[in-house]
């Protein structure tokens, strides 16, 4: 189930909100300019299911977003316990970094965990199926998929060359707790 947890900056133990209500989620990121919204495939999905076929089934909520946003690539990732780089790709993700567009995960199945560092607060947002998030440009952040990531999320760009972090060195991500989905 989606997740809100928003702690200060300052401090991991101390929780000021924690929801799961996706109305109260949405409006608490609305609040510091994320999107985050729940989308409904037209088709039932699996694990096994192709990327083609995928994107296939969120088209209009696919276009929509590409109209609304610019948005000029997409495309899938999906990413499995048994992956052998599955360590060193949950490493790569799991320090502060920004990026000069925004990035926008919509989750296909499975889930992960978004850290977002707005203002002085960190934003701990567990997404899984059905969710949408949209970490807007030069924000704070950093992604654990846990270690044992077991996802499929539709990726879009504004930046044809895809992801590309810009590492910020704060290392406020090794004291806020990790997601062991």
């Amino acid at each position: 189930m989606s997740a809100l947890t928003i702690y200060p900056e300052n401090n991991s133990q101390t929780v000021l909100q924690q929801t799961e209500d996706a109305e109260a989620i949405t409006q608490a990121l609305a609040d510091v300019g994320v999107r985050f919204e729940r989308w409904d495939a037209s088709a039932s999905l699996t694990a096994e299911t192709s990327p083609d076929d995928i994107l296939a089934a969120y088209r209009t909520q696919i276009e929509a977003l590409q109209e609304a946003e610019g948005y000029v690539t997409v495309d899938t990732i999906s990413l499995a316990s048994d992956n052998p780089m599955k360590d060193e790709l949950r490493q790569k993700f799991l320090s502060e970094h920004t990026h000069s567009e925004d990035e926008v995960r919509f989750f296909v199945r499975g889930e992960g965990m978004f850290y977002l560092h707005l203002e002085d607060k960190v934003y701990k947002v567990h997404c899984c199926k059905d969710d949408l998030i949209s970490v807007p440009a030069n924000a704070k952040h950093w992604f654990d998929m846990g270690p044992n990531p077991d996802f499929t999320a539709i990726r879009l760009f504004n930046n044809p060359d895809g992801w590309v972090a810009n590492y910020t060195g704060d290392e406020i991500a090794e004291v806020f707790p990790k997601f062991d989905g």
